[in-house]
């Protein structure tokens, strides 16, 4: 399903991703874990292209492209594998002028072209998936933190991608807000939705990752089976990683 080769990434001169390699087979999820600035997000977002690779091989489903330095990247295979994937981004992304119901649609309207009435109730379809139909002609501003992350779930979703990628998807929210989108996508993962998510929630990647790979300064530290990587880890440095973390829970599920 996505197949990442040799991918490496800079900014200018500074070097983001050094040579990462990433296989998901199709209905796996795999969780990204890593301390911050290691280079989760951005291997996240080099999936669906929103950043682009400066050399390696992005392949989602039956669209693949090489990128070279100095190489002309092909727009038309751009969108392409773009549209093989939907986004939820950490801070919701909602546009704050649009009922909940039209922020689920306007994809489908604007880019696929559909016609509203189909539109409309594939958006209510997956609201309902969400648990906010009720909450259709809501306001993004008048809807918790967790409430928005699902209707963007549900409005990546709706013309029904591939895979669904996740960028830190509970980060901006409290842990109980958070809960309701762990639901949500633990739902997804029992479905058999192919995803990919950048996370420092263990929780939600203990919950539902199949796979977990440890970045750390842009490169692959360890990789495994999550049941692996969270219970006998190889590398010191990801033992180390995970118990900081699980710490950290422990002490804000106290109230510490």
């Amino acid at each position: 399903m996505i197949n990442l080769t040799a991918i490496e990434k800079s900014f200018g001169d500074l070097p983001v991703l050094k040579g990462v390699d990433l296989v998901v087979p199709r209905g796996g999820v795999t969780a990204l874990i890593g301390p911050s600035g290691g280079g989760k997000s951005t291997l996240l977002r080099c999936i669906n292209l929103l950043e682009l690779p400066t050399s390696g091989t992005v392949e989602v489903g039956e669209c693949r492209i090489e990128f070279r330095p100095g190489r002309k990247v092909n727009q038309k295979a751009v969108r392409e594998l773009r549209r093989q994937t939907g986004m939820v981004f950490q801070n919701f992304q909602l546009f704050p002028h649009q009922t909940a119901v039209a922020n689920v649609m306007e994809g489908l309207l604007t880019v696929l072209k559909w016609p509203k009435d189909r539109a409309h109730a594939r958006a209510i379809e997956l609201l309902d998936k969400v648990g906010l139909a009720h909450k259709a002609d809501a306001w993004p501003s008048s809807l918790s933190g967790g409430q928005q992350q699902r209707v963007a779930i549900a409005r990546a979703l709706a013309p029904e991608p591939k895979v669904l990628l996740c960028d830190e998807p509970t980060s901006a929210l409290d842990p109980e807000l958070s809960g309701e989108v762990v639901a949500v996508l633990a739902q997804l993962a029992e479905e058999g939705t192919t995803m990919v998510m950048a996370t420092h929630d263990l929780r939600l990647a203990r919950q539902i990752a199949h796979d977990v790979v440890f970045l750390e300064a842009g490169k692959v530290v360890e990789a495994g089976q999550a049941s692996q990587i969270f219970e006998k880890p190889s590398q010191a440095r990801t033992v180390q990683f995970i118990s900081t973390l699980t710490e950290q829970g422990m002490a804000a599920g106290a109230g510490i």
